[in-house]
């Protein structure tokens, strides 16, 4: 058992330890955010054949060299070639065809001229200015070469790869199976919705704030509600999850009160401990083991602490799981836009949101920063690390920081982006500038 590691070595612990869940076929339109679990090439080029990007006229470049208002060159038309047909005849010298959009380029032409770019007849068709040979011609294999590699095993079917697969003729795409992510909470003081609140209970929040983050990774949440401090309870609780389940999250009771016995019950069903504690706040108490191949994430009851646990230590492996290829954080330069007057003994993980209203990237801290206050990580969208050590941080002090994957529509408007990941997007604005 490891006690109070770095959060980046317990996630490095935890990405070492899981392997991605099964495989199966998928009929294409179910495959929206899944992910790919095969490496696939392109085995026929898009578009399969020349084609014309508008509506207007195919014809021979080199009968247009000396086109010009004083010397109009004058085409008969041969045919009219609608997107659904292809070509009949072979143009040849002074020969033209009208050509819709999406329609294959005839043998013998080599340029399309727009409509508005011409006089015309019923059989005729005029030209005033040259074209270049190969001009508005959209050039088979232009958009995927037979052969190139259309994605790489682990991708996330947004939907450029789904139109991609779909002009590949893959009807049902081998995909990772959605895992089933069981979520429990722990303790005497939960109350479920919908029941008044006597003193000293509360209303369990975390089972819905997991479920949403679990949903959100693209996996399945499994809720098994809530069970007493007795770690017998937690024990049978978390037996039956695991037989049902492909990874477990617990909340609550894994800090070292006489109350806090998640680490008892995991031990009590066998399962080895990894990782109990990490060096960071909040979310220092947690507990994370591992049975049969299989995970426990034991997180802290305190709501914030669970949730920026969860971010900074289980993500990544929670990612691997579901078969993705970017499964580790990337972390890069963020500025804190206002003075955090406390000193940081521990890692402290500070909550906000992005600000590129300067033109470079700022972290505007939510209004509280403590551990059991989960409103002020309503919208938040990005993460900046304290290290330890440190005293109170001024502003203008450039951290290291990591997007909020999972809540994506404060970077959206901010980058003007409609997909892919926070840390792919920032990138490509890093390289913009």
């Amino acid at each position: 058992m490891n006690s109070k590691l770095t959060f980046r070595e317990a996630q490095k612990l935890l990405l070492e330890t899981i392997r991605p869940v099964g495989t199966g076929p998928v009929p294409l339109a179910a495959c929206t955010g899944r992910i790919l679990a095969q490496e696939l090439v392109a085995s026929s080029d898009v578009p399969p054949f020349d084609r014309s990007p508008f509506d207007g006229y195919v014809l021979r470049a080199a009968d247009t060299v000396n086109a010009s208002r004083e010397n109009p060159v004058t085409f008969h038309i041969m045919e009219e070639i609608p997107a659904s047909c292809a070509p009949t005849y072979t143009l040849g010298v002074g020969q033209a065809s009208k050509i819709l959009t999406g329609a294959p380029i005839p043998p013998g032409g080599d340029a399309v001229v727009p409509f508005e770019r011409t006089e015309f007849t019923d059989s005729t068709v005029t030209l005033f200015k040259p074209l270049r040979p190969g001009e508005n011609i959209v050039r088979k294999g232009e958009d995927i070469r037979r052969g190139a590699l259309l994605s790489p095993c682990g991708q996330r079917i947004d939907a450029g790869l789904m139109g991609s697969l779909a002009g590949q003729n893959i009807a049902e795409p081998l995909v990772y199976r959605r895992p089933r992510i069981g979520i429990l909470s722990t303790g005497s003081e939960l109350i479920e919705l919908g029941h008044d609140l006597p003193l000293g209970k509360i209303h369990d929040t975390n089972r819905y704030s997991m479920a949403a983050l679990v949903g959100g990774l693209g996996a399945e949440p499994v809720l098994y509600g809530s069970v007493p401090d007795n770690a017998e309870a937690i024990a049978n609780a978390i037996e039956r999850a695991l037989s049902e389940c492909d990874v477990l999250i617990t909340t609550g009771g894994v800090s070292v009160g006489d109350y806090d016995l998640t680490p008892q019950a995991m031990e009590r069903i066998g399962a080895d401990i990894l990782v109990h504690g990490v060096d960071l706040k909040p979310g220092m108490a947690c507990c994370y083991a591992v049975r049969d191949g299989k995970l426990l994430c034991g997180l802290s009851g305190n709501p914030a602490s669970s949730i920026t646990n969860f971010y900074a230590v289980a993500l990544p492996a929670l990612r691997r799981l579901c078969g993705r290829r970017d499964c580790e954080t990337r972390e890069f330069p963020v500025t804190l836009a206002k003075r955090f007057g406390k000193p940081s003994p521990a890692n402290r993980l500070l909550r906000g949101y992005s600000d590129f209203s300067d033109g470079s990237l700022k972290l505007r801290l939510s209004s509280g920063q403590g551990n059991v206050m989960i409103s002020s990580l309503i919208g938040c969208d990005l993460a900046a690390v304290v290290p330890a050590g440190s005293g109170p941080v001024e502003a203008g002090t450039v951290l290291r920081g990591f997007f909020l994957e999972l809540c994506k529509s404060r970077f959206r408007e901010n980058l003007g982006s409609d997909d892919g990941t926070f840390s792919q997007m920032y990138f490509v604005y890093l390289k913009k500038k």
